[in-house]
């Protein structure tokens, strides 16, 4: 993710300048195929509104995996993630939306080329517009 965004640990684990909030506040498990278990359905509508305002002015959204993705952005449902990753200049100026960064991605973005050559360059210039200079 850091590498996505253009930025430093340093910067990432700012937490005056960088904010997190997981879809589920708890690890769900394993799923009987791999991997883990889908975040609760309940998590994100009982804590999401209460921990928001606690974020102060937020200036770029990131909505990173499906889950992120079809909670907030209604007009991605019934969609493949892939289908609303190309859609991603809809989203603009105030939000990204992004695959989850686990090593299943990196198959992902060898069949969608674009994501690197044209998504993360915008990401890491409005990155760079919020916070300055790359600190790597």
């Amino acid at each position: 993710m850091r590498e996505w965004l253009g930025i430093g640990r340093e910067m990432f684990y700012d937490e005056i300048r960088v904010a997190a909030m997981p879809m589920g506040f708890c690890y769900p498990g394993r799923a009987a195929r791999g991997g883990d278990r889908p975040p609760s359905r309940r998590c994100a509508p009982l804590w999401h509104r209460r921990l928001q305002p606690h974020f102060g002015a937020v200036e770029l959204t990131l909505f990173v995996g499906s889950y992120a993705i079809r909670h907030y952005l209604p007009q991605a449902r019934g969609t493949t993630m892939t289908a609303t990753l190309r859609r991603w200049r809809e989203f603009l100026p105030g939000c990204f939306v992004l695959p989850h960064p686990s090593w299943r991605v990196e198959i992902w973005q060898r069949a969608n080329p674009w994501f690197a050559a044209e998504l993360l360059p915008e990401l890491r210039r409005r990155v760079t517009e919020l916070t300055g200079p790359r600190d790597l």
